[in-house]
C-alpha cells in the first residue's frame, strides 16, 4: 500500500509516519519490543519487507535464507492487506526478553480479520527481533 510519509503513522500514535515508524524503517534501532512490533506493523502495512526480513530473529519459523522469495512473501501479503488497526492489550518488558500482546485488524479479499497474538522478542546484540508469535 503507498502511504506517504505525511500520513498519521499506522501504528496508533498521533505522530506522522515520518516522524514515527519510518525513523525505524531508515535505520534508527527500536529502544524495546514495543517499539519494535509497532515499527513492524507499519513495515507490513507500508510493504516494506527488508525492514520485517531484518528484525525478524533467525529461529522464527518464516525465516529463511531465501531472501527473494520471502521478500515476495511479505509483499504480497502487504498488498493483498487492508490494515484497519493495531491495538497494543500488553506490554511486558524485559532487559533481553519481552512480549507484546496485541490485537490486530485486518481486511484481506473483501472479508475482515481479526486476531490477537502474544509475540515474543529477543535483543540480540543490543537490537530488538521478533522471535515468534501465539494467536488466541
Amino acid at each position: 500500500m503507498k502511504i506517504s510519509v505525511n500520513s498519521p503513522c499506522p501504528c496508533g500514535s498521533s505522530k506522522k509516519l515520518k516522524k514515527c515508524c519510518k525513523l525505524f524503517h531508515n535505520g534508527l534501532n527500536a529502544s524495546n519490543a514495543l517499539e519494535l512490533m509497532k515499527s513492524r506493523y507499519s513495515a507490513y502495512v507500508v510493504g516494506d519487507s527488508k525492514y520485517i526480513m531484518k528484525t525478524t530473529h533467525e529461529e522464527n519459523p518464516d525465516y529463511t535464507d531465501d531472501k527473494d522469495s520471502w521478500s515476495e512473501s511479505i509483499k504480497e501479503f502487504s498488498k493483498n492487506s487492508e490494515f484497519n488497526g493495531l491495538v497494543i492489550l500488553e506490554f511486558i518488558d524485559g532487559e533481553n526478553e519481552a512480549y507484546v500482546t496485541f490485537k490486530a485488524l485486518i481486511t484481506q479479499h473483501g472479508n475482515d480479520v481479526s486476531f490477537v497474538e502474544k509475540s515474543k522478542f529477543f535483543k540480540i546484540n543490543g537490537l530488538w527481533l521478533y522471535h515468534s508469535g501465539v494467536i488466541d
